[in-house]
């Protein structure tokens, strides 16, 4: 089994290292990840400057790009072959509801996902990388059942995967979840500079609006690893109708609208 692995952390941090070693044991291993810190970069490509790869001491290359464009560079030339799965993380904090929208770590697993390649992004639900050792041994847990039942390398699948801050032990089973909602950001922060210009800090994420049971903020809360399996196609299936009738009235003109 080839995986690759990226982040959105960038590649010196705890998350991606304890994860590289988890799946070193078990799998051919190579990753490409972020120079810095890329959080809320989404599935961003960078098309108006040039890239560069650069090798650290320990083998992770690394780019001075957006986490998507790690996995695209590596996809689409880098590696040199294709490889079974791409696996992005662990991020330092969660990734649930709306946060999976603006997520770096998610938008390079769904990179690989547009490849055609299976691919999860892994986070820890609070920041601080306490447990660490103990998520990346949980995520080694996944992938290698993952494995086992054929699932890695075969149909492209793309899943979010939250994992509380506990010892192994106390970590509960994998429970598979919706999707939760938040309420909208906390204000913006203003500063002046220091030439006097206003400076602006986008706020914090808003408290969890919808955490009911079956969400992803449910079950974390009661110590589950949360699976949530997504999709790229962001149609609004179940308004088509409604927006054909609406386009149809549109087109009739303002003088011909009943």
């Amino acid at each position: 089994m080839k995986i690759l692995i990226s982040n959105d952390d960038g590649y010196q941090a705890p998350g991606i290292v304890a994860l590289y070693e988890a799946l070193r044991t078990v799998a051919e291993v190579e990753v490409v990840a972020p120079e810095q810190n890329n959080s809320a970069k989404s599935n961003a490509l960078t098309l108006h400057s040039p890239l560069y790869v650069h090798t650290a001491a320990n083998g992770f290359r690394y780019v001075n790009g957006t986490p998507a464009d790690c996995v695209h560079i590596a996809l689409t030339g880098l590696l040199g072959y294709r490889p079974d799965l791409v696996v992005s993380g662990i991020n330092n904090g969660a990734n649930m509801g709306d946060d999976t929208i603006y997520s770096g770590t998610v938008g390079a697993a769904m990179e690989g996902y547009l490849f055609g390649i299976p691919a999860i992004a892994f986070s820890q639900i609070e920041k601080g990388w306490m447990h660490i050792d103990a998520a990346a041994a949980k995520a080694r847990e996944i992938v290698q059942n993952m494995a086992q039942q054929r699932l890695v390398g075969a149909t492209p699948w793309l899943l979010n995967i939250n994992i509380p801050n506990l010892a192994f032990d106390a970590i509960k089973p994998v429970k598979v979840c919706r999707l939760g909602r938040r309420h909208s950001a906390e204000s913006v922060i203003t500063q002046l500079s220091p030439r006097g210009e206003t400076m602006y800090w986008i706020g914090e994420a808003g408290a969890a609006k919808d955490e009911a049971d079956g969400t992803d903020f449910h079950a974390t809360a009661h110590g589950h690893v949360v699976l949530t399996p997504l999709k790229v196609d962001l149609t609004d299936h179940d308004h088509l109708r409604y927006w054909a009738q609406t386009a149809a009235q549109l087109g009739a003109g303002p003088d011909k609208v009943a």
